[in-house]
């Protein structure tokens, strides 16, 4: 019994909120059950996906984990696009990059360093990284720049928006290019024999039809209960008095990289602090890099075009977020005290996002 609990609790957390949307229960309780339920989907999908890449290859492999890896942010974000919550949008995605530069990143050190006094990791790997984030930092600010110095109007932040967008997402892929095929072995001193350690210790225990079936049935699962999640964010906001920033930042950010969260920090446990800051910083750029840029090209399909200009405040955030894990990261080394220096930071941003 006990070898099948998450199997249990997914069908469990999954078949009541379902009944808890189609039953038209207390919204409170239906977005604590939603909320739950894409925990345990979100981590039925991350298997899935990690079983697929073992049989797929590494180059196809590293592409499905793209792809999938922020597959509940990405369905919950376009859920959101669809019902017109574009400033929840924009806050779930500062939440996101926030979330797994500060709170995720910041727990693996900490509790990493607490068992070891020092983790290393690849220093050229998390150059790039940090490379990577600064680019996607420009691209936050410039359209927003743009528009409150007057240089451009509101007709044409839609234009620069899709064009920045696109930019990303070529951006992205040809950073798959570079990591996984052209400089693989430049990035491997670290990162693949990493991989390696992983697929060996993490065998699939699912053939290969039945892991590209699951991973059909948990892209399925976290479409539809996505939806029930979006569907009573706002009686939730309104009854808890809480904004829409605060929620998406938070709230939304959290719930929908919860599997990656404890990955990382299970792997920071077992001294593999390098695959924990792929995790925190690779998700991050992804959604960065080509989450976000699609959700804006998804807009315009739905014929409700949502622009780039993020707010001063989610700007600030993710600034400050990139500076000090970049500042953090960029030694190759780290230790618990570092950790918790992200912690800090995220707390702070927490109340005042709350406060907002």
């Amino acid at each position: 019994m006990k070898k099948y609990w998450f199997e249990i609790l997914l069908v469990l957390t999954f078949v009541l909120s379902a009944v808890g949307h189609y039953g038209h229960w207390n919204s409170t309780l239906e977005f604590i059950m939603s909320a739950i339920s894409v925990v345990f989907v979100a981590g039925f999908l991350g298997k899935a996906t990690e079983s697929v890449a073992h049989y797929a290859g590494q180059r196809l492999g590293g592409f499905l984990n793209a792809t999938f890896g922020n597959a509940a942010e990405l369905i919950i974000g376009i859920m959101l696009v669809r019902d017109g919550h574009f400033d929840m949008v924009k806050a779930s995605i500062t939440g996101s990059i926030m979330g797994n530069l500060l709170l995720v990143l910041g727990l693996s050190l900490f509790v990493g360093g607490l068992k070891y006094k020092i983790q290393n990791f690849n220093v050229t790997l998390a150059g790039l990284n940090g490379s990577l984030m600064i680019l996607a930092v420009i691209a936050l600010f410039i359209p927003a720049i743009f528009l409150q110095t007057h240089a451009i109007n509101n007709e044409d932040k839609n234009m620069i928006s899709l064009v920045v967008s696109g930019i990303l997402i070529v951006a992205y892929l040809l950073w798959l290019v570079f990591s996984m095929v052209t400089h693989k072995k430049y990035l491997a001193d670290v990162s693949v024999d990493t991989d390696e350690e992983l697929a060996h210790e993490h065998a699939p225990v699912w053939s290969k039809g039945k892991s590209i079936l699951y991973l059909i049935i948990a892209t399925v699962m976290v479409a539809f209960v996505s939806e029930w999640l979006v569907d009573t964010l706002d009686t939730f906001t309104e009854r808890f008095g809480l904004t829409e920033i605060f929620v998406g930042a938070f709230v939304v950010a959290i719930v929908g990289n919860a599997a990656e969260h404890s990955a990382a920090i299970m792997l920071a446990l077992k001294n593999k602090i390098g695959a924990s800051v792929e995790i925190a910083v690779g998700s991050s750029l992804q959604i960065a890099l080509f989450v976000a840029p699609v959700l804006i090209f998804v807009s315009h399909i739905f014929g409700r075009p949502m622009d780039m200009v993020f707010s001063v405040i989610e700007l600030a955030a993710i600034g400050v977020a990139v500076f000090i894990a970049k500042s953090i990261t960029q030694d190759g080394s780290t230790n618990w005290y570092e950790g918790l220096l992200l912690l800090a930071v995220y707390a702070i941003l927490g109340v005042s996002f709350y406060l907002v």
